[in-house]
C-alpha cells in the first residue's frame, strides 16, 4: 500500500472542552454543541504500543466451576424473592414512551421478565416476541438464533407457545426453527412466548459473554428472530469477526437480581416497575447487559443522552478519561452523522483483548485501562471511540457483519480519525501511524469474515485498508460532499440494513466525481 496523503483540518477545538466546534469550511451541517468534559492532560504519555491481535487463551480470575446442569432458582415464599410472573401475552406495546424513538409495532417486539442469580451464574427468563411478516414472502417457519446453545449444558428451553398454542420446533446448535401450523402471509403478525433457563458459562478472554468472579456479561443471550432475505439469514460462527445479522427491534426488559449490592450496566435508562427494574430500548439490534458487585461509575450527559462509564478500582482516572472521550464522541457524531439513536450510553470495562459494540453499550478491555496515561493518544480512547461509533454504523445503520463487515467496521475506524481531527488536530499523524500504518494493511476491503486467512489479515483488509479507502473517497469527493454523503447514508438506512451496493449508490448521489477507479482499486466486487 502506497503512503496516503494525511490531512489535518484546521479546526479550533479546545483540548478539554469541545465548544462551538464546526465542520470543515463550507460544510452545511450544524455546529457541535458545547459539552461539559472531564479534563485530560494533553501532555500525558501515550499508550506505548499499538493494539495487537487477541491472545489465544485466557483463564478468568476467580471463576467458579462450570455448572454441569441447571440448579433450581429460588421459589416464592413469604420472605423470598418473587418467581417469574406468568408467561406474558401479546400487548400493544408500552403505555408510555420515554425513549428517543417510540416503539413501532411492525418491528419485532421483545418483552422479557428476567431473574438473574448473579452468584449462581444463572438466568430464568420469560420472553415474548411479537413478529410481523414484512419480508414480502409467505413464511412456513421462523428461524431464531440461540447463541447460548453453543455452550454445553447452558441453554434449557422449557416451554414455547405460538399464539397461545404449544409449538413444534427443532433446536440444532444455535438455530431454533419454529414450524408454523399454517403459512404466515405478508403483513400478518404472530406471537411467540417461551420460558427458558441459562447456566451462564465462565468467560473466555476473547469474548465478553460469560462470568468472571466479579462480573457477569450478557451478550446475544436471548433467542431472536434472524432477518429474512430470500431465506433466513443465520451464518455459522467463525474464529474471528461477528457472524450474526440483526433486524432493528423494540425491547422491553424487566430485570430482578436475586441479591443486593449488584450494579447493572444497561443500554437504556432504568425505571422502577414494582419489584422489577425496567429498561426500554427502541429501534436497536441487540440488548446487552453487564452486572458487577465492584463497578465504579462516572456519569455525564450530552443533551438528554445519559452517558455512564463503568470501571473497577484502580482505574478511576481511566474511567473518567473514557467518560470524557465518550461525551466528545457522542456530541461530535450527532452533528456529523445523525442524532444518537438511544437515550443512554454505557461504556463498560471487562476482560477482553479489545472492545465489542452493542446498541447503547460497549465493552472495553481492562488492559486498555491499565495502559492509560491520561492522554487521548491511547488504545482506550481510540478503541472506545470506535465502539461508540458503532451506534451509528451497526446500531442505526445495520448490515451483514459476516459477509460485508467493512460497512460497519471501516466506517467505525474512520470515525476514530474524524474524532481526533476535531478534538486533537495535532494527533492526526499519530493516529494514522498508531492505528493503521503500523500494520502495513492490505487486502480487499470487501473481505468477509470467512475469506480472511487470519484475524490479522481480516482486520487489515476490512478495517484498516477500509480506512485508507474512506480517506481517498473523502479526498475525491471533497469535505462538503463527503459529510453530506454520511448524513444521507445514515438517514436513508436508519433502522434498516445497508449493503455495499447501497453505500456506493448513496455516495454517487452525493458527488459528481468519478469514484469507479477507487472501487476497482480497493474492492474485489463490482459496485
Amino acid at each position: 500500500m502506497n503512503k496516503r496523503t494525511l490531512r489535518v483540518l484546521s479546526v479550533l477545538c479546545g483540548l478539554t472542552i469541545l465548544a462551538s466546534c464546526t465542520l470543515p469550511a463550507g460544510n452545511p451541517a450544524a455546529s457541535v454543541p458545547p459539552l461539559n468534559l472531564v479534563t485530560v492532560d494533553p501532555n500525558a504519555s501515550a499508550t506505548p504500543t499499538p493494539f495487537q491481535p487477541a491472545i489465544e487463551s485466557f483463564t478468568p480470575s476467580l471463576t467458579s466451576t462450570f455448572l454441569p446442569s441447571l440448579t433450581p432458582l429460588p421459589t416464592q415464599t413469604a420472605s423470598a424473592t418473587p418467581t417469574l410472573p406468568p408467561t406474558p401475552t401479546a400487548t400493544n406495546g408500552p403505555t408510555s414512551v420515554p425513549a428517543t424513538l417510540p416503539p413501532t409495532l411492525t418491528r419485532p417486539q421483545y418483552s422479557f421478565y428476567v431473574l438473574l442469580d448473579y452468584s449462581g451464574h444463572q438466568l430464568a427468563v420469560d420472553q415474548t416476541i411479537q413478529y410481523t411478516n414484512l419480508t414480502g414472502s409467505t413464511l412456513y417457519d421462523l428461524v431464531l438464533a440461540v447463541e447460548p446453545n453453543l455452550y454445553p449444558d447452558s441453554f434449557s428451553l422449557e416451554t414455547l407457545f405460538l399464539d397461545g398454542v404449544t409449538a413444534d420446533y427443532q433446536l440444532d446448535g444455535h438455530r431454533l426453527t419454529v414450524f408454523l401450523p399454517q403459512q404466515m402471509t405478508p403483513g400478518s403478525t404472530i406471537t411467540l412466548a417461551m420460558r427458558y433457563r441459562i447456566a451462564i458459562p465462565p468467560k473466555s478472554y476473547n469474548m465478553p459473554y460469560g462470568y468472571l468472579g466479579y462480573q457477569v456479561n450478557l451478550t446475544d443471550w436471548y433467542p431472536f428472530v434472524v432477518p429474512y432475505s430470500g431465506g433466513w439469514v443465520l451464518h455459522e460462527p467463525w474464529a474471528f469477526g461477528e457472524h450474526l445479522v440483526y433486524d432493528s427491534a423494540d425491547y422491553d426488559l424487566n430485570l430482578q437480581v436475586l441479591e443486593d449490592g449488584i450494579t447493572v450496566a444497561a443500554p437504556a435508562p432504568e425505571e422502577e416497575n414494582g419489584q422489577w427494574t425496567r429498561y426500554r430500548l427502541y429501534g436497536a439490534r441487540t440488548f446487552a447487559l453487564s452486572a458487577s458487585d465492584r463497578f465504579l461509575v462516572s456519569e455525564s450527559a450530552v443533551g438528554t443522552v445519559v452517558i455512564r462509564s463503568y470501571y473497577f478500582e484502580g482505574h478511576e482516572g481511566a474511567g473518567k478519561g473514557m467518560l470524557n472521550a465518550a461525551v466528545k464522541a457522542v456530541g461530535l457524531f450527532e452533528a456529523l452523522f445523525a442524532p444518537y439513536p438511544y437515550d443512554s450510553l454505557s461504556v463498560v470495562e471487562t476482560e477482553v483483548p479489545d472492545g465489542q459494540e452493542y446498541d447503547g453499550l460497549a465493552f472495553l478491555g481492562s488492559n486498555f485501562y491499565d495502559q492509560y496515561g491520561g492522554s487521548n493518544r491511547s488504545n482506550m480512547v481510540s478503541i472506545g471511540v470506535h465502539e461508540i461509533a458503532h451506534n451509528w454504523w451497526f446500531g442505526l445503520v445495520g448490515s451483514d457483519q459476516a459477509l460485508e463487515p467493512w460497512l460497519d467496521e471501516a466506517l467505525s475506524v474512520y470515525s476514530e480519525r474524524i474524532f481526533y481531527e476535531f478534538t486533537n488536530p495535532n494527533y492526526g499523524d499519530w493516529w494514522w501511524n498508531f492505528r493503521v500504518n503500523y500494520f502495513s494493511p492490505s487486502g480487499w476491503v470487501d473481505t468477509s469474515i470467512y475469506d480472511g486467512s487470519s484475524y490479522r489479515g481480516y482486520t487489515n483488509a476490512a478495517y484498516l485498508t477500509g480506512a485508507y479507502f474512506l480517506e481517498d473517497l473523502r479526498v475525491r469527493m471533497g469535505d462538503r460532499d463527503f459529510y453530506r454523503f454520511l448524513k444521507d447514508y445514515a438517514a436513508r438506512y436508519s433502522y434498516k440494513r445497508a449493503t455495499s451496493d447501497a453505500f456506493f449508490a448513496v455516495a454517487r448521489a452525493n458527488t459528481s466525481a468519478d469514484i469507479s477507479d477507487l472501487i476497482q482499486s480497493y474492492f474485489q466486487g463490482s459496485y
